[in-house]
Formats: structure tokens, sequence, C-alpha cells
């Protein structure tokens, strides 16, 4: 009866664990998130661990790690370019354009440099194979990292020369709309 599956069952949990973190952080840090936030959140989470490790997506669809290395950029770089917005918005920091999207390449480049960092501890310490070939797909995540990044950050720029672009501007306003004490 029992397949003694422990990747599933810790994959599972780490589902179940991370698709709460939007709730935590509504509640800790009185952040309202839209609902398509958490949903893209839940979503990412459930296709990167339950989809890619435990069904094998990743060794399975050649294109599926450069697909989640792509979305983690773009998504941390508007994190990063919102944690500067807010701030520029009440006239808490005074910068040009540029330096808040700078901001916010650099801010998705660090986690993803992080995110490549642990996969590296896990291989060492458990002898895991997150890193599949090692150095080239160290590299490749990053190179895939920091293209989404820049597209994020090029979006924001473009948003604060006041080219708004639909999506960009659409997130924007629902974050500004459930978080009014940040804009008002």
């Amino acid at each position: 009866m029992y397949h003694q599956r422990w990747s599933l069952l810790f994959a599972t949990f780490l589902v179940l664990l991370f698709s709460y973190f939007p709730s935590f952080i509504e509640r800790k840090y009185d952040i309202f998130l839209p609902i398509e936030y958490e949903f893209l959140m839940v979503l990412f989470i459930y296709v990167s661990l339950f989809l890619g490790s435990v069904h094998s997506y990743y060794t399975r669809i050649w294109w599926w790690d450069i697909l989640l290395h792509v979305s983690s950029g773009l998504v941390l770089g508007f994190c990063g370019f919102l944690l500067l917005y807010v701030l520029y918005y009440k006239n808490k920091i005074t910068s040009k354009p540029f330096w808040l999207v700078f901001f916010s390449f650099c801010f998705a480049l660090a986690l993803g440099t992080l995110w490549e960092i642990f996969e590296f501890s896990m291989d060492q310490s458990f002898g895991l194979n997150m890193q599949k070939s090692g150095l080239i797909d160290t590299m490749w995540d990053l190179i895939v990292d920091a293209l989404g990044a820049f597209v994020t950050s090029l979006l924001g720029y473009f948003y604060l020369q006041g080219k708004k672009t639909p999506l960009f501007h659409r997130m924007l306003q629902k974050f500004e709309k459930r978080n009014p004490r940040f804009f008002h």
C-alpha cells in the first residue's frame, strides 16, 4: 500500500505551506494583495513544485525551467519596483526613474542568485540534482532571470515616463486601490 514517495510528500507539504504565503503577507504586514496576485503566486508554486518536481516536467519538457525562471524574473522585478514605487509616490525617496527600475532589476537578479545558491547548497548537502548540469544550468537560469527582470524594469521605466502599458498599469492600479494608505 505505501510506496514511500518522500519527495512527493515533501513537495506536497511545500505547495500547501507556500500557498498560504499571500495570506501571511496580508495579515502580518497589513498589505492587501489583489486576487490576481494571490492566484499567480499559488499557480507559480504549484507549477514549479508539483508539476516541475513531482511530475518531472523539469526533465520531460526542455523549456520548463526557462519558463519558470523568466516568470520569476518578471514577478520579482515587479515586486522590487513596487517596493520603491510606494516610497517614491509618498515622496519618501527622490530619485530619477532609471534608478528605481535599476533597483527592481537588481532586486530580481539578487533573489534569483539566492535561489541558485540554495540549489547548489541542496545539491552539495543532500546529494540532490537541482542544478541539473551544474554551472551551465546555473548560468542559463541567471540569464533568463535577468531577461525577465529586464522586461519588468523596462515596463516600469515606461510607466514612470507616463507611457502606461495596459497590464503593468492595471496591476499597479489594483494594488493602489487595495492599499490606499500607501498612496493617499
